[in-house]
């Protein structure tokens, strides 16, 4: 694999961690009711579009979340597509895909996000059988043994103002005419058409940062949605990049602004009902200072308990 920038990814919180971000907001005119993060991604921009107060749950407080089926089974196959671009071209086989899967499934096996899942024997069965129709699919989209593939899983970053924009890009790679090219794999469903742009916004954020860091906008973005065989593409352009600086910085600024008064917002959706701060939300009649140490608490327990289930099975 090769890595084309390597800067530094943002530490994960752990329980311990979480619990002092429980501490009361500091007091004084001048201080900021919560700390202000210093770097934002396409994710964390997206979170706070969505519900200003599950960012400050998940990015600003970094609460640990309990891990949710298709996002596991996610991770485990962009792993398997990982090891899979480290192989030679002419070894990117259906067969070695599938080994690619047993070992990304192994290196998960006592990962928490897995073991939190507690899993039964017929939902690890299930677990599995999701996973490799996602990358049966694959070989449907596109052959990988033509893929001139010049970074996997590589991390960017670039400063605007005080601001550090950061992302990883699933696949760099290069076209015919040696032109960059942005692959982003996905495993849930395809957007309709009228939510067809707002997926887009990752990668056109990606596209910004190729600019930024290698001094080259990619000539295609695409969107690979396993879970339906689609592929949504797009060419960025210098209007999409000032774009997504504008739009991030617009962002950055209501950050700012909802750190410092300490005005989360919830914005209520059909999102809520996955969310996994609906308990502490105030939407809901919860209470957000309990959230801290009672997320930790409930995460360290279930991912326990499935540690436990794991050595008696």
């Amino acid at each position: 694999m090769t890595d084309l920038v390597d800067a530094p990814a943002a530490p994960v919180a752990s329980t311990e961690a979480a619990a002092d971000a429980a501490s009361a907001p500091s007091v004084g005119a001048a201080s900021p009711a919560w700390p202000i993060p210093s770097s934002l991604s396409p994710s964390r921009v997206s979170s706070f579009t969505s519900c200003p107060m599950q960012f400050r749950f998940s990015s600003v407080q970094r609460l640990p979340e309990p891990p949710g089926v298709a996002t596991t089974r996610g991770t485990v196959v962009h792993r398997a597509l990982e090891l899979l671009f480290v192989l030679p071209r002419h070894e990117r086989t259906p067969s070695a895909l599938d080994r690619c899967l047993t070992l990304a499934m192994q290196e998960h096996e006592h990962h928490p996000d897995y073991v939190g899942l507690l899993l039964d024997d017929v939902g690890r069965a299930e677990f599995d059988a999701g996973c490799r129709a996602l990358i049966e699919r694959y070989f449907d989209m596109e052959d990988p043994t033509t893929v001139r593939d010049i970074g996997l899983e590589v991390r960017m970053a670039a400063d605007v103002g005080s601001l550090q924009l950061r992302g990883i890009i699933d696949r760099l790679e290069l076209d015919d005419d040696g032109e960059l090219v942005v692959t982003d794999y996905k495993t849930g469903r395809a957007p309709s058409g009228r939510y067809e742009q707002k997926s887009l916004a990752g990668v056109h954020f990606y596209s910004f940062l190729c600019e930024a860091v290698l001094g080259r906008r990619p000539a295609r973005i695409r969107l690979m949605y396993l879970a339906s065989g689609e592929t949504i593409e797009t060419v960025p352009s210098a209007q999409s990049v000032r774009f997504i600086t504008t739009r991030t910085a617009a962002v950055w600024k209501a950050v700012e602004r909802a750190c410092t008064t300490g005005d989360f917002r919830p914005n209520t959706s059909r999102l809520c009902d996955w969310c996994s701060f609906r308990a502490w939300c105030p939407a809901f009649d919860g209470d957000p200072d309990l959230a801290a140490a009672e997320a930790a608490a409930a995460y360290a327990e279930l991912v326990g308990a499935g540690a436990d289930a794991a050595v008696r099975s």
